[in-house]
C-alpha cells in the first residue's frame, strides 16, 4: 500500500524538477539574448571609437558595422551564415554586400542557402544580386529569415539574412529554448544598427567639419601670409615713387622753379611719372575689387588694333631702351579693328609688357597679334628668365609673386596678372601660358571678335570719355561748339578740397576761362544769385550737402534748368556714372582728373 501511495508524490517531484529545468533554461535563454546583444553594442562601440577618419564619408566605418553585425549575429545564432543585403532607394534588386566569415572554419568564398518560399533554394554568394520580394517572402516566414532596417535618411535600405539552422555547425548549438528569442535578437539587432549608423552619421559629420575648420584655419593662414605679402610690396611700391614726389617738390621748393633749367624739367618728369605709376597702382587694387564685386564697367565699342598697339608700344618704349631690350611689334596685314574696351585691352597689354621688361634683362621683348577663325590672339613674349611650372601653378593667384632675379626681391602688388585674366574673362577670353625656364615667356589673351550679346551704343557718352583725350574727340569738340566758344567764359566750380580746386582753377584759367571758386553748397547757392556761369562743375561730396540732390534742386529752378552741371567726383565704382546722369548732370568725369579731358569738356558745354 505505501509502495503505491507513493506514485503520487513521485509525480510531483518529477513535475517540479521540470518546471525548474524549465525555467532554468528560459533564464538561461533571457541570459543568451542579453548576452549576445552586450557583446554585439560592445562590438558596435568599439568600432565607432575607432573610426577612421582619414576615408571619405566614412566609408571604412560604415563597413566594419555591417561587418560586426554579421559576425556576432552569425556566432550567436549557430548558423552557417548571416548575410547582409543593401538596396538603394526604390529599387527593387539588390547585392548581398556582407556575409558572415569564420575564416578558420569557412571557405574564402562561402555560399549563402536560404529558402525564400516553399520549394525554392537560393545559393547567393557575395555581390550576388537578390530579389526585394524574396526577401519579403522571408521576412513572413515561421520561422522568420529576414529582418529589413533603414541605412540612412537619403532611402538607402537593408536586410538582415540567416541561412537555415544546421547541426553542422562548428559554434555551439543553439537550444530549443533559445529559438523564440530569435526574432527579438534580430529585431533589436537591427535597432542596434540603426543608432549605430545614426551614430557614425554624427560622427562622420563632425570629423567633416572639423577637417572643413582646418582646411578653412589653413586657407585663412594662407590668405593672412599673402596679404601681410601685399600690404609689403605695396607698401614698398607706393613709397618708392612717392618719395620721388617729395624729394624732387622739394628741390624745387628750395631751388626755386625755373622753367629754363633743364633739371628742373625733369624733376616735373620724375613727378608726374611717379604719380602716374602710383595711380596705376591704385587702379589695380580697385579694378579687382570691382571684378569681385561683379562693379566693372565695361565700355564696348569698335577698336582698332593696329593703333592700340603702336600706343601700348610707345608708352613701354622709355623703359625697355632704359633696360638695353630690343621691342617687336606684328601685326597680321587682314586685322584691323575688334569690339572691345579699349582702355581694359590697353591695361591688359601694358600689365603684359610690363612684366615682360620686369623680367628681361637682356634681349627682346615683343608683341604679336594674330586671327584664327574669329577670334584674336595678342601675345607678348620676351627672351628672360621663364617661369618654372610650379610657379606657374601659382602665378594666376591673388598677391602671388614670383623673385625677380634681376634685382632679388619681389616687385609691384601681385594683381597684374589676376586682373589682367579677370579681363580677358570679361570679354568672353582667356590667358594663357607658355614659359621654360631660362627661356622666356609667352603671354596670349585671346579674345573674340566679336562679343556675344555686346550691343554698341553710337550715341553713348562713355565712348566719348573713354576717348576725350585723343584728337579724334578733340576734333569732335572743336567742330561741334565753334559757334559756342568765347560767348561765355564763366565757370562755377564747386570743390571741398582746396588743392583740387586750385588744380583745376588754374588750368582752365589757363585755356581762357573765369573760374569762380567754392567750397560749400551754400556758397554756390549764394553765388548763383549774380552770376549765370556757362557750366557748374559740382562735387558730389559736400561738407554742407550732397551733391546728387543739390543738381535735383538746380534742375527744378527756371533759372538754372538748362544750365550744364559736369560731376567732378572720386566716385568711380559700377553704376556711379549712370546714378549721376539720371540725377540732373550732363557729363560725369571721375577723380583723379585728366585735364585735357576735362577741358574738352568745359568747351563742349560751354
Amino acid at each position: 500500500m505505501q509502495q503505491s501511495s507513493s506514485l503520487p508524490e513521485q509525480n510531483l517531484h518529477i513535475n517540479q524538477t521540470s518546471a525548474l529545468l524549465k525555467k532554468t533554461q528560459e533564464l538561461c535563454a533571457e541570459l543568451w539574448l542579453e548576452g549576445s546583444l552586450n557583446e554585439l553594442q560592445s562590438c558596435l562601440n568599439h568600432c565607432l571609437l575607432s573610426a577612421d577618419t582619414t576615408m571619405p564619408l566614412g566609408i571604412s566605418t560604415q563597413a566594419e558595422i555591417f561587418q560586426v553585425i554579421v559576425n556576432q549575429l552569425q556566432k550567436a545564432l549557430s548558423v552557417n551564415w548571416v548575410a547582409l543585403a543593401l538596396f538603394n532607394s526604390e529599387a527593387t534588386v539588390g547585392t548581398v554586400s556582407y556575409i558572415s566569415s569564420c575564416p578558420s572554419t569557412h571557405p574564402p568564398q562561402p555560399v549563402l542557402e536560404i529558402i525564400p518560399k516553399k520549394g525554392t533554394k537560393l545559393r547567393l554568394k557575395l555581390q550576388d544580386a537578390i530579389k526585394i520580394e524574396d526577401l519579403q517572402q522571408m521576412s513572413s516566414q515561421k520561422p522568420q529569415r529576414a529582418w529589413h532596417f533603414m541605412v540612412n535618411t537619403s532611402g538607402v535600405e537593408g536586410w538582415l539574412i540567416i541561412a537555415n539552422y544546421s547541426q553542422k555547425s562548428s559554434c555551439a548549438s543553439i537550444t530549443p529554448s533559445q529559438i523564440p528569442l530569435i526574432s527579438q535578437l534580430m529585431t533589436r539587432s537591427c535597432e542596434y544598427l540603426g543608432v549605430a549608423l545614426k551614430q557614425c552619421e554624427q560622427i562622420l559629420y563632425w570629423q567633416q567639419q572639423c577637417q572643413q575648420l582646418a582646411q578653412f584655419n589653413q586657407e585663412l593662414e594662407r590668405t593672412h601670409q599673402l596679404k601681410n605679402q601685399f600690404l609689403a610690396n605695396t607698401s614698398h611700391e607706393i613709397r618708392t615713387p612717392l618719395s620721388s614726389i617729395i624729394g624732387f617738390t622739394h628741390l624745387l621748393l628750395a631751388q626755386g622753379y625755373d622753367t629754363e633749367k633743364q633739371r628742373h624739367q625733369e624733376y616735373l618728369n620724375i613727378i608726374q611719372s611717379s604719380g602716374k605709376h602710383l595711380l596705376g597702382l591704385i587702379n589695380d587694387i580697385l579694378d579687382l575689387s570691382k571684378i569681385e564685386a561683379n562693379q566693372l564697367e565695361v565700355q564696348w565699342e569698335i577698336v582698332d588694333i593696329p593703333s592700340l598697339c603702336h600706343n601700348v608700344l610707345s608708352l613701354v618704349k622709355e623703359k625697355a631702351a632704359n633696360r638695353g631690350l630690343k621691342l617687336h611689334l606684328e601685326i597680321e596685314p587682314e586685322i584691323k579693328t575688334l569690339i572691345a574696351d579699349s582702355l581694359r585691352l590697353k591695361q591688359m597689354l601694358l600689365n603684359l609688357l610690363f612684366n615682360a621688361l620686369k623680367f628681361t634683362t637682356t634681349g627682346s621683348v615683343g608683341l604679336k597679334v594674330i586671327q584664327q577663325d574669329k577670334w584674336f590672339k595678342f601675345t607678348v613674349w620676351d627672351t628672360g628668365t621663364g617661369i618654372s611650372p610650379e610657379d606657374q601653378a601659382s602665378l594666376f593667384q591673388p598677391y602671388s609673386q614670383i623673385l625677380n632675379p634681376a634685382c632679388g626681391r619681389h616687385e609691384g602688388t601681385g594683381l597684374g596678372l589676376v586682373v589682367t585674366q579677370k579681363l580677358a574673362e570679361i570679354h568672353g577670353g582667356w590667358l594663357e601660358l607658355e614659359s621654360e625656364v631660362n627661356c622666356g615667356s609667352r603671354f596670349t589673351i585671346i579674345l573674340p571678335q566679336n562679343p556675344e550679346n555686346k550691343v554698341l551704343d553710337t550715341n553713348d557718352n562713355n565712348q566719348i570719355v573713354g576717348l576725350a583725350s585723343s584728337k579724334s574727340v578733340s576734333n569732335y569738340v572743336n567742330i561741334h561748339n565753334t559757334n559756342n566758344l568765347h560767348k561765355n567764359k564763366d565757370i562755377l566750380l564747386v570743390e571741398d578740397d582746396l588743392s583740387n580746386a586750385e588744380l583745376i582753377k588754374i588750368y582752365l584759367n589757363r585755356l581762357g576761362y573765369q573760374v569762380t571758386c567754392v567750397n560749400t553748397a551754400a556758397e554756390m547757392w549764394l553765388h548763383l544769385h549774380n552770376l549765370e556761369p556757362a557750366v557748374i562743375l559740382l562735387d558730389i561730396n559736400l561738407p554742407d550737402g550732397d551733391g546728387l540732390k543739390l543738381v535735383q534742386q538746380l534742375r527744378v529752378n527756371e533759372k538754372f534748368r538748362h544750365v550744364p552741371i559736369i560731376a567732378q567726383t572720386a566716385m568711380a565704382m559700377k553704376g556711379d556714372r549712370e546714378t549721376c546722369l539720371n540725377a540732373g548732370f550732363n557729363d560725369y568725369i571721375s577723380k583723379p582728373l585728366d585735364l585735357p579731358l576735362l577741358g574738352n569738356m568745359v568747351t563742349k558745354y560751354s
